[in-house]
């Protein structure tokens, strides 16, 4: 893409009185804008990251047999009233008689929905999810896209006959979990905690350690023990000896062993194979997919603006036209053609007639993984300058060089996933 076409322009200073990394950069690069608190839009370089985090959660949650549907976010109150959640404070109530609520989780509808198709052993196990919008009613909307009011989930809902077949799929979902945020580039603790409005069971929370989050979580670097602040007791740490840190940290996933709760609420139950009838048993699991993309930027900047990494980037590779001579532009639209032609490889070609020193600060602040820059002095030596954004060191090669480079680097992050 021509980046004098992007719709969105780059901001020089911080917006006033944000103080998160990822609502500084994000709302200066351009990639989102602020609505109201808690509210964001995902303006065109925003969405193609999203896209590819939920690309990402498609494809592990498919390899797991998750099948994908929609489902409404305007919940009618009866839903709400069979599960006893009308009355909860995070819930938007609307309507003339506030008869709906917007949907801050899907529990209740999906229900509702496989009391048409579950009645028999035969029908389970099964798995469903959504990528959707939910809406919360925080009191402290804050932080960026880490908290807010209105953003994007992925839920996960998974029914079986037992707890056991329950428990092996809550697993394979753990593991699928740790997949999505090693390929978005986010290391995660998996840490215990309680299950809030959804269960009385303990449940599991995927935690980045990172001093912009809102949670503080205990873990344990030798054992793996992690717990959250709120149910944290030191005495379940007594088989190890090892030191138990404390540190702020960003949930960016959850799963929630359900039992029969809902099941029971909404007379969702099957038949076993003597004709007895049994409540389904429920998990449901959840990730955020615009709260992954804040988190990414708190862990992935520097003093000069983001360094996405290559599986989410926005583009792959950013082209930089220094000077406007025929010859610096002859190659560089030259080179455009060739990587789009002769790759699968997304390009940003910044051909704008702005000074040097703009255009090298855009790309900091963008920060695609890959710049090449193209002037007069690598015209003349027949070369382009290369620079990955997180290096501080560039280099000269050919196009063919380069071409074959990042080629390299898909079929490497093809392999690796």
């Amino acid at each position: 893409m021509l980046q004098s076409q992007l719709f969105t322009k780059t901001i020089r200073h911080a917006p006033e009185g944000e103080e998160t990394k990822n609502a500084q950069l994000l709302i200066r690069g351009g990639f989102v804008n602020k609505s109201s608190a808690g509210v964001y839009s995902l303006l065109p370089l925003g969405f193609l990251v999203l896209e590819k985090i939920n690309r990402i959660i498609r494809e592990e949650m498919h390899a797991i047999d998750g099948q994908e549907l929609l489902m409404p976010t305007l919940i009618q109150k009866k839903y709400w009233e069979q599960s006893k959640r009308w009355d909860v404070d995070v819930i938007y109530k609307t309507g003339a008689n506030l008869e709906y609520g917007l949907g801050w989780t899907h529990e209740e509808v999906i229900s509702a929905i496989a009391t048409n198709f579950i009645s028999s052993y035969k029908d389970l196990p099964k798995a469903v999810y959504q990528i959707q919008t939910k809406f919360r009613a925080e009191t402290r909307a804050q932080a960026g896209l880490l908290r807010g009011r209105e953003f994007l989930m992925k839920d996960l809902y998974s029914f079986h006959a037992n707890a056991n077949d329950l428990n092996a799929f809550y697993q394979k979902v753990i593991g699928a979990y740790d997949k999505i945020f090693k390929r978005v580039g986010l290391k995660t603790v998996l840490t215990e905690a309680g299950g809030g409005a959804f269960t009385k069971e303990y449940t599991h929370e995927f935690q980045v350690l990172n001093p912009a989050g809102e949670d503080t979580v205990y873990y344990c670097r030798k054992c793996k023990f992690a717990q959250n602040k709120e149910i944290y007791n030191e005495a379940a740490h007594k088989d190890c000896n090892a030191e138990i840190k404390s540190d702020r940290a960003i949930e960016v996933g959850n799963v929630f062993k359900l039992g029969v709760k809902f099941s029971e609420a909404f007379n969702l139950n099957y038949l076993d194979a003597q004709g007895a009838r049994h409540p389904v048993v429920m998990g449901s699991y959840g990730i955020g997919p615009t709260r992954i993309l804040g988190t990414i930027v708190e862990e992935y900047n520097d003093a000069k603006g983001i360094l996405w990494p290559e599986a989410v980037a926005p583009f792959f590779v950013h082209i930089i036209q220094l000077g406007d001579s025929p010859k610096v532009k002859t190659a560089a639209e030259r080179l455009y053609k060739m990587i789009r032609q002769k790759s699968s490889l997304s390009v940003l070609y910044d051909e704008r007639g702005c000074m040097a020193g703009e255009k090298l600060n855009d790309a900091d602040l963008l920060g695609i993984p890959w710049r090449v820059i193209i002037s007069d002095k690598t015209v003349a030596q027949k070369k382009i300058e290369v620079k990955q954004r997180a290096e501080k060191e560039s280099r000269l090669i050919d196009s063919k060089k380069l071409l074959a480079d990042l080629k390299q680097r898909l079929v490497m992050e093809k392999h690796i996933h």
